[in-house]
């Protein structure tokens, strides 16, 4: 590790990181560019002048002390994550857990905070009035709820008319499910800050590509959508509960043909709509039962269980330990938790599982004093589960049905130069792992050229599509999503299995416990599977962490790649990803900090590198120069960057819910999937983007969920894609989201040149030498050593 070097050529200027917001850059014309040579150091004017290119994001090793913004527990600061794209959301959202939800009722809801129900509130005036005795101060208090509960019947009691201005509780419910919904706010975080994604919905098929001589476009696959009947009657109810008829739609939708019968029998059934929180569905319930909807009914527990795991796996988590759970369950004012969860188990809405601790001991083995293994009580839901069992299932046949049928002597000439350990893995089992960073790629490559001219059938998919006009990673790769849709890649037989002899998936890491439940089932007994990519990057959107899990299980060989990522990103990345921020010499400016005092400068500098510097210093155009921040929200999240840079890259009346031909966007067909691409045009049919599978459709009804502009990102969004250029923006705001993962992402996206506005001062290296990607409670890694142990015990 270098020797640390100077403040001045090391540090961002030692004004404090703030949220400030002043975006007004009129009277700052001093230009971030990174063509100029080393600044002086910063003078008592000038606290933008930038340190010199060849020093990296930050010098000082010493990490960060407790008073960095680091949040207690059950005061966090929030996490950048999304519903809309299931990757990443505003960073400056509100607090997870429990007591940090909103409250519908001035009197709040049975389970909303741990520390019970807010006082209500008194009368306006109150200050200022004479002292009142005890009983009349009383009588005052009574005659202002009787008039508080007469006014919320009449509300409750009169219809609700379409397109009417809400207020009070329905206001509330809708405005709730619309910023979920739209990205603006984030999914409730309860169990620890891991990147957010909403329930999995039925995967929708992806567009077709368009077809020459005159392209057709696709148009993007709507949601199934539910009879005027039920929409009706569930309208109905709702308008009874209090709530917004506009959630109608969603609740048939979600809840099926019989939604308006159930939401009668049981209106905490609400909480299966994305957005809806409990204290909502608690005041959902008084509406419609009264006093009988008290915080220890059966059905709240119950559907307080099947949401609390819901959001666990939102954040990654395909199973809880049970006295999680129950402390959850606890924290939402149900009675008896313990009870409640047992009734859960019985009535067979979770399901049960007893994972041993440490390695599977054989049948009828017992510990060293005769006791039995010490396992854990994990609860999940049955479709979490069956997904995981599933998985190590198909991974345990692939692995135990290849035969290694082949010529081995082909086979072993063709194991030379580059990927020479993968072709001989592979030459022998049906199941391998690789592991490497951007460079390692060259591996499976040179795997799939051996198998072709040794005439297999091959596929290569990736997470997201080519980005670039010819990246040496995928020029003949399929999209997993596309290769599981049916767009792409090769045919299925009979069984609904490929007709290949070798896959291998790159960006495997992003591989959510579904996705790859269902890739593996449709790969054939014989064929061989090869999951690439790079463990330090972040994981999936999804639930479960299946690549982690099969590395953790060495239930197969694994490979490890020795191409290092050349030059000096490929140094810096490195070091991230072992923990270290080191100091890199960059002769060609590949690294370049920009230290700004608040996010209004961030902005402004960010544009300028996008417009101006980065252009004129390497030639690199706009296009090939992409934003990565670590929120959606806040004064430098995506939203104000994309602002900015749609103002000066393509301005306009942005008259298509806030888009022109021309505007750089990403397309988010489906939770974790974010493809970009550029906006061609829009009609009645809708907005018409062109992406790298072709030319494509979104519907008018469907854009503000599926359509974001694409100059700024998030890192989840960015993953599985790299740019000539990137600019990472950490505005002081962001200090919190940083993680060694995220940053270790975010660099390693910039192919020739990255451009760092550094406002965090020490959260940077604090990050990486510290913060660690959130744990995810899964099953797979455990069934899949059981399943090894297993088949080790079987007689040959």
């Amino acid at each position: 590790m270098p020797e640390a070097a100077t403040a001045e050529a090391a540090e961002p200027a030692a004004a404090p990181a703030d949220t400030d917001t002043d975006t007004d850059t009129d009277t700052d014309t001093d230009t971030a560019d990174p063509e100029d040579g080393p600044a002086a150091p910063a003078g008592a004017g000038d606290d933008t002048a930038e340190p010199d290119s060849s020093s990296g994001p930050a010098e000082a090793a010493a990490p960060a002390d407790t008073g960095d913004g680091s949040a207690e527990a059950g005061d966090e600061p929030a996490e950048a994550e999304s519903r809309s794209d299931g990757t990443e959301a505003d960073a400056a959202g509100g607090a997870g857990g429990p007591g940090a939800e909103p409250t519908l009722s001035e009197r709040g809801g049975e389970g909303e905070s741990p520390a019970g129900p807010e006082p209500t509130p008194t009368a306006e005036g109150d200050a200022a009035a004479p002292q009142l005795s005890e009983a009349q101060a009383e009588l005052a208090a009574q005659r202002v709820e009787r008039d508080r509960i007469a006014r919320r019947k009449a509300q409750r009691q009169a219809p609700v008319e379409a397109g009417a201005a809400l207020s009070g509780t329905a206001a509330d419910l809708l405005a709730a499910v619309r910023a979920v919904e739209s990205g603006e706010k984030p999914s409730p975080r309860y169990f620890d800050e891991a990147p957010t994604a909403p329930r999995r919905p039925a995967p929708a098929p992806a567009p077709s590509p368009a077809t020459p001589p005159r392209p057709r476009p696709a148009t993007a696959a709507a949601p199934a959508t539910p009879s005027a009947a039920s929409v009706e009657a569930v309208r109905a109810v709702l308008a009874r509960g209090g709530a917004p008829e506009q959630l109608a739609a969603p609740a048939a939708s979600a809840l099926g043909e019989t939604a308006a019968e159930e939401l009668v029998e049981n209106p905490w059934r609400l909480l299966a709509l994305a957005g809806i929180r409990p204290t909502q569905a608690d005041s959902f319930a008084r509406a419609l039962l009264g006093p009988a909807a008290g915080p220890g009914d059966e059905r709240r527990a119950a559907a307080l269980v099947g949401w609390l795991l819901e959001q666990a796996a939102v954040k990654g988590h395909t199973a809880l330990e049970a006295p999680t759970l129950e402390s959850a369950l606890a924290q939402y004012g149900v009675p008896q938790p313990g009870e409640a969860l047992e009734q859960a188990v019985a009535e067979g809405l979770v399901l049960v599982f007893h994972e041993p601790l440490g390695a599977p001991a054989a049948d009828g083995e017992e510990g060293a004093e005769g006791e039995e293994q010490p396992v854990r009580v994990l609860m999940g839901l049955e479709a979490y589960a069956l997904a995981e069992e599933s998985l190590a299932d198909g991974l345990a046949r692939l692995a135990g049905t290849f035969s290694g049928v082949g010529d081995a002597a082909a086979w072993q000439e063709a194991a030379t130069g580059t990927g020479a350990d993968l072709i001989r893995a592979v030459a022998a089992h049906g199941l391998v792992v690789h592991t490497g960073g951007e460079a390692a790629r060259a591996e499976p490559l040179a795997l799939l050229e051996a198998a072709g001219r040794l005439g297999l059938r091959t596929c290569l998919a990736a997470h997201a599509p080519a980005h670039a006009p010819a990246p040496a990673t995928a020029q003949d790769a399929v999209t997993v999503a596309g290769l599981l849709a049916g767009t792409e890649g090769p045919e299925r037989d009979a069984d609904g299995q490929f007709a290949l002899d070798l896959l291998v998936v790159l960006d495997a890491p992003q591989l959510d416990v579904e996705s790859a439940a269902e890739l593996v089932e449709s790969v054939p007994d014989g064929a061989r599977l090869v999951l690439s990519g790079d463990p330090a990057v972040l994981g999936s959107a999804g639930p479960g962490r299946v690549f982690a899990d099969v590395l953790a299980a060495r239930a197969c060989p694994q490979v490890v790649s020795r191409i290092p990522d050349p030059g000096p990103l490929g140094e810096l990345v490195s070091g991230i990803g072992i923990g270290e921020l080191n100091q890199v010499e960059a002769p060609g400016k590949e690294v370049v900090i920009v230290p700004v005092r608040d996010a209004g400068e961030a902005v402004h500098r960010t544009v300028q590198l996008v417009a101006e510097s980065v252009p004129r210093a390497f030639g690199i155009a706009a296009e090939g120069i992409q934003v990565i921040t670590p929120g959606h929200g806040g004064p430098a999240g995506t939203r104000a960057l994309n602002a900015a840079l749609k103002e000066r890259l393509n301005p306009g009346p942005a008259r298509f819910d806030g888009f022109d031909p021309g505007d750089r966007i990403v397309h988010v067909p489906s939770p974790g999937r974010a493809v970009p691409g550029r906006v061609v045009s829009a009609d009645a049919q809708g907005l018409h983007l062109e992406t790298a599978g072709g030319r494509i459709v979104v519907p008018k009804e469907q854009v503000a969920a599926q359509v974001r502009h694409g100059w700024a990102v998030t890192a989840h969004q960015a993953v599985g894609m790299r740019w000539p250029a990137v600019v990472a923006v950490l505005p002081g705001d962001a200090a919190p989201a940083l993680s060694r993962d995220w940053v270790y992402t975010a660099f390693g996206r910039a192919e020739r040149h990255l451009s760092v506005v550094h406002g965090v001062d020490q959260a940077l290296p604090h990050a990486v030498a510290e913060v660690l990607a959130k744990p995810r409670t899964t099953r797979l890694a455990g069934l899949l050593r059981t399943l090894a142990a297993a088949a080790g015990e079987q007689p040959e």
